[in-house]
């Protein structure tokens, strides 16, 4: 008793949250997993990361929140935390911890449902954009020459298969939480977004040769930073030949692809699309049969293209990072999610599922040029922020995605120990491998979501390794 009650001091003391009312948006169900879970954990520390990044994106990135109206449904704004727009994947991220709390919480299933309208109204718009401003402000990177062409309301133009899979994974979270079919079923823009993002997916199932003379995307910035912008003509991007997969030009860290099929955002897909096209089909049967479809053809071409086969060692199959179509295959992995490390995450394969193992032995070894190891931990980062730079994002990923109690229990500790010791109790985005303190964004919700994730998925399947 003693212990919990100093445990329950020590949070108190040390929080950084803002008290309740300077938070942009309180929920009661939030508030009472963290009383009820903190008490009960073993490490004081962990559970202090615990009760400042869990609710991090309450308390700090609903920039806007209107409930519904007699006339308009509800509208939630979420901004990815230091910069001042909302991109799809993040803010989807951002809230995937609290929706299984929305089914009791009116107020919090509200706010979420508000994101889904404001998402879709943002794809119907412009559905090769990843980040948006609140209104058509004209903020962000107005002079990047692309079709479509910029329009103020759009913050960054990249073209993300993972954002508007981000979409449609909020929708699918959503509705296994609440069973809230008003949510959506009854809005006309969300189904105008469903059929936007099928259309996006398959256009750019199309070889890069098929869609000469007038692709309908191009990118081009100018920029220092190759991975910022796409090669080819005015920005169409590497080559691709049709191959069931769909093209993403940009990855989840916002860096250009190397080939043009990236594997873990079509394997999102395959995961995302057959659960919309469930939500849909009693309203319209052949608008789930065309999901269902393209789902198929990506599922075909993951298996056909992506998976590079060892002849002389079968077991040792593994997945590509991005294809071509042409035969040509790139290994690496990369800490944003969708990630090859991430699959089982995604629900794409099983954590034992042998050719995964294999790609996970790889990811997390140095054929993976990616992959850094000094002496405050190793794990996975990305071209994005350089060489050397650990994500704990990536570290999250990999406790989520194994059995191994040694394992995890060493992951909690680098992951703690990345925030602790550079002063802070927040997620990083990445922090130098051989120094903490030399770390690259202190405020970015979505990995401290993604950590809170983390706690109550051990807290839940694994409650020796972190509960009293």
């Amino acid at each position: 008793m003693l212990l919990g009650l100093f445990v329950t001091l020590f949070i108190f003391v040390l929080s950084q949250r803002p008290p309740p009312s300077k938070r942009s948006f309180n929920s009661s169900s939030i508030e009472k997993v963290i009383s009820d879970l903190v008490p009960k954990m073993k490490d004081p520390q962990l559970a202090e990361l615990f009760s400042n990044c869990f609710p991090n994106t309450l308390d700090t990135t609903v920039e806007y929140y209107a409930p519904r109206s007699e006339t308009s449904p509800p509208d939630t704004f979420i901004i990815t935390g230091d910069i001042n727009a909302m991109w799809l994947r993040d803010s989807t991220n951002q809230v995937l911890p609290y929706i299984p709390y929305a089914k009791e919480d009116l107020h919090l299933r509200s706010m979420l449902c508000g994101l889904i309208h404001r998402q879709a109204k943002y794809i119907v718009k412009d559905p090769y954009a990843n980040a948006f401003n609140f209104n058509a402000s004209g903020q962000g990177h107005q002079s990047d020459d692309r079709r479509p062409k910029m329009t103020p309301i759009v913050f960054e133009g990249k073209y993300e298969l993972d954002s508007i899979m981000a979409f449609f994974k909020l929708s699918n979270q959503y509705m296994k939480a609440t069973m809230d079919t008003t949510c959506f079923l009854n809005s006309s823009t969300w189904f105008n977004a469903v059929e936007e993002v099928l259309k996006t997916i398959t256009d750019q199932q199309a070889g890069t040769m098929e869609s000469e003379p007038e692709p309908p995307y191009f990118f081009q910035r100018l920029t220092f930073q190759a991975t910022d912008t796409l090669m080819l003509g005015r920005g169409y991007g590497a080559p691709g030949r049709r191959c069931g997969m769909s093209k993403s030009f940009f990855r989840p860290s916002d860096d250009a692809t190397t080939f043009p099929f990236l594997v873990p955002s079509n394997a999102m897909a395959v995961v995302e699309i057959p659960k919309i096209a469930h939500l849909v089909e009693g309203i319209s049967t052949s608008l789930a049969q065309k999901l269902k479809k393209v789902a198929q053809e990506i599922e075909r071409g993951i298996k056909d293209f992506a998976i590079v086969k060892n002849k002389d060692h079968p077991n040792q199959d593994y997945y590509a990072y991005e294809t071509d179509g042409f035969g040509n295959h790139y290994f690496m992995d990369d800490a944003n999610i969708p990630s090859l490390l991430s699959l089982p995450y995604l629900g794409y394969v099983r954590k034992d599922d042998p050719t995964y193992l294999e790609t996970r032995r790889r990811i997390l070894s140095d054929q993976n040029p990616y992959y850094f190891q000094g002496s405050k931990g190793a794990g996975v980062g990305g071209p994005h922020v350089g060489l050397g730079y650990i994500w704990p994002m990536g570290l999250i990923i990999e406790a989520l995605t194994t059995d191994d109690d040694a394992q995890i229990v060493h992951l909690l500790e680098v992951i703690k120990n990345s925030a602790f010791g550079s002063g802070s109790i927040f997620m990083h985005e990445s922090f130098w491998m051989n120094n903490v303190t030399d770390f690259t964004r202190s405020w970015f919700a979505w990995a401290n979501s993604l950590f809170g994730e983390l706690i109550l998925t051990l807290a839940k399947e694994k409650p020796h390794l972190i509960l009293k």
